[in-house]
């Protein structure tokens, strides 16, 4: 019989860190289950009890709150907006930070510094100029004018992300496929279009949960009911006098679970994707 070897007890260093972990997950985690423990009580429940858990569970605050809240037409226009600011500053973010990273020319660092400086601009600096600008142009109150700031602010962190793993490329990939009359479009779409596909992937999420979760924008550019995003209609629910909490918190949970469920799926990947990118080939 082999001996089994002894385990090493852990240094503080690693105890402390487990610890913090472990606090870092609770501090995440508990206003979530929170959030689903108030969902599914009534509000005398919340007013009587708001920390404890549902004696009674009501399950009708999801239906409620879907259509008092008119949650599926929200859900649309979030998805159509979202997903078409996503294709497009993927799109072109890509290929802007793929001329950056791999392409010879001398303002490329120019180039590079200038998008950067665009995620130090708040959207709160520009925000009265660009709903004048808009509104004189008639892009005002249409899912198309708000389309337009959510890839115009997208556009700095998805060059911002893909710069890097364009650089982590081997360049003699594109040494071999040049020798083999491959041009720059073979370049990107055959070579590091999918070897990038991690970088798509991270760059893609990150801009879809911001735009998805952004209510400054969506609230000043759009004013008819019907074509409003998810989380200006969540602000239907806090009235002047009174608020069904109940029925809020239900529909805040039906507006993070997409997130929510994306992030635990590819938890790995957005690991990998970023830890990738920042390593230089």
């Amino acid at each position: 019989m082999k001996a089994t070897a002894k385990k090493k007890p852990l240094s503080p260093v690693v105890v402390i860190i487990y610890i913090v972990l472990v606090l870092l997950v609770v501090i995440y985690v508990a206003p979530l289950l929170w959030m689903l423990c108030v969902s599914l009580k009534d509000n005398a429940g919340v007013m009587a009890d708001p920390f404890g858990l549902p004696k009674v569970l009501h399950p009708e605050n999801y239906a409620q709150a879907w259509s008092m809240g008119k949650l599926g037409a929200a859900l649309v226009n979030s998805a159509l907006v979202c997903g078409v600011s996503l294709v497009v500053s993927l799109f072109f973010g890509s290929m802007a930070a793929f001329a950056i990273a791999r392409m010879k020319w001398k303002l490329s660092e120019a180039a590079h510094t200038f998008f950067l400086i665009g995620m130090m601009v708040p959207v709160h600096c520009i925000l009265i100029p660009l709903f004048v600008r808009f509104a004189r142009l008639g892009l005002t109150n249409s899912r198309f004018g708000l389309m337009i700031p959510y890839i115009t602010f997208s556009l700095p962190m998805t060059i911002f992300l893909m710069t890097g793993f364009f650089k982590s490329m081997p360049g003699e990939l594109f040494e071999s496929a040049a020798i083999d009359g491959c041009g720059i479009y073979g370049f990107f779409f055959k070579i590091a279009f999918p070897l990038a596909r991690t970088g798509f992937f991270v760059s893609g999420l990150m801009t879809f949960v911001g735009n998805w979760n952004e209510l400054l924008l969506a609230m000043v550019f759009i004013s008819d009911p019907m074509k409003k995003t998810l989380p200006v209609t969540l602000t239907y629910f806090v009235g002047p006098y009174a608020t069904n909490y109940v029925q809020m918190f239900a529909a805040i949970i039906i507006a993070i679970a997409p997130t929510v469920v994306v992030y635990c799926m590819f938890s790995n990947q957005i690991v990998e994707g970023l830890t990738a990118g920042a390593v230089k080939g």
